[in-house]
């Protein structure tokens, strides 16, 4: 991995579970930060009376302290493995999602949440599949198998089931993507996701966008199904293909902000600081 600082992260409002970790919990105990006093009748814990309290009550109360207790949350890497994640052009695309996951199942590891990993392309993809774990060697692992997995596949279908894999309480779901694909179907994986904390994290690579000539004969490969087509490029090509890749991309990010966070883009370079703030202002 490129950097060895954490990624620093939170789910948004308070979460229940009963692991101890480092989130702010809906649970209410012996332990933690402290919230209130209440009549030991509401709360009755003989281990926490406030004794100064109880001495200051006007109505004679015992007065029991209550802490706001913090609990752990498991955290998801779905990953696109289409072909198109196999672009290489300042950087290659799939290292960098490698180095991102890898950071991430530390960051997760130290803390004392579950980190867990499911990839996808048509389908589910079984050799990229990590069942939720708290391992300190689970870093290595998720990176190793990402860095030699095959990013072959011609369709993201299988996005909707890796959505619908993330069952039971709230958890924070990263989807990791190029997001080269069709609207309907990120809407599916969004409402599938609803219910849990959903980041969405775009890999871009900023060749993808040079300025592309007025004139002249171009070759495109499909990523996606490595056919080729020769193109003459013109001023008025150039600038409909620009509009609907403005479009595209505003209709992405509607959607994303409908069900989530506005998306975390990485291009060319994992910038581990940058992540985490932006994760931390959301």
């Amino acid at each position: 991995m490129t950097e060895a600082r954490d990624i620093h992260y939170r789910p948004r409002g308070r979460i229940s579970g009963l692991r101890a970790g480092a989130h702010s919990s809906l649970g209410i105990g012996a332990f933690g930060t402290f919230r209130d006093q209440v009549p030991f009748m509401a709360h009755p814990d003989a281990r926490r009376i406030d004794v100064r309290g109880t001495l200051r009550d006007p109505f004679a109360n015992t007065l029991v302290r209550r802490f706001q207790q913090r609990s752990a949350i498991d955290v998801y890497a779905l990953v696109d493995l289409t072909r198109s994640l196999s672009y290489e052009g300042r950087a290659r695309k799939q290292d960098l999602v490698a180095e991102l996951c890898g950071a991430l199942a530390r960051s997760v590891v130290r803390s004392g949440d579950r980190f867990a990993l499911i990839g996808f392309d048509s389908g589910i993809r079984e050799d990229c599949v990590i069942l939720p774990n708290r391992r300190l060697g689970a870093t290595l692992e998720v990176e190793a198998r990402l860095r030699q997995a095959e990013w072959s596949g011609r369709n993201a279908d299988g996005l909707i089931e890796a959505a619908r894999c993330v069952a039971g309480k709230r958890k924070i779901v990263f989807v990791i993507s190029d997001f080269l694909l069709p609207l309907d179907m990120l809407n599916s994986a969004c409402e599938a996701l609803s219910r849990h904390d959903l980041i969405p994290v775009v890999i871009n690579d900023s060749s993808e966008n040079e300025a592309l000539p007025d004139w002249g004969l171009m070759e495109l490969t499909d990523l996606e199904t490595g056919q080729c087509k020769i193109v003459f490029m013109r001023p008025a090509l150039k600038r409909r293909w620009r509009e609907q890749a403005a479009e595209r991309q505003a209709g992405i990010k509607r959607t994303l902000l409908r069900f989530g966070r506005a998306p975390i883009v990485i291009s060319d370079a994992l910038d581990v600081d940058r992540i985490s703030r932006q994760l931390m202002e959301a």
